[in-house]
């Protein structure tokens, strides 16, 4: 899975505990132990999948998730609007999943 430099550092820190993606086909799959590398550039991670939660929108996962443990280095204001230049309104509206992630290999 693709990810944006200061994610994917957060992530092999260990800092980065929550994986905030749209609930788009390829994600309906994802479950529970499965196994999520992350690349960025030439670098990759791997990661096991501790939990899955589903939400309708960027709003209601911050309702529920902890600030820092999708990105410890900012305040909620700060991520949803991060979070909306990555993704239009179109694919929020898809649905939104939280993915939480625990480091198996760096």
């Amino acid at each position: 899975m693709g990810i944006y430099k200061r994610y994917f550092d957060l992530i092999a820190s260990g800092a980065k505990t929550t994986e905030i993606r749209v609930n788009d086909s390829s994600r309906k799959r994802l479950k529970e132990g499965d196994l999520l590398r992350f690349k960025c550039r030439d670098e990759e991670v791997l990661t096991r999948i501790t939990r899955i939660a589903r939400y309708a929108d960027f709003d209601e996962m911050f309702e529920h998730e902890p600030v820092s443990s999708v990105n410890p280095t900012a305040s909620k204001t700060d991520q949803l609007r991060n979070i909306r230049e990555i993704y239009p309104p179109e694919r929020e509206a898809l649905g939104v999943v939280a993915i939480g992630i625990e480091l198996v290999e760096v």
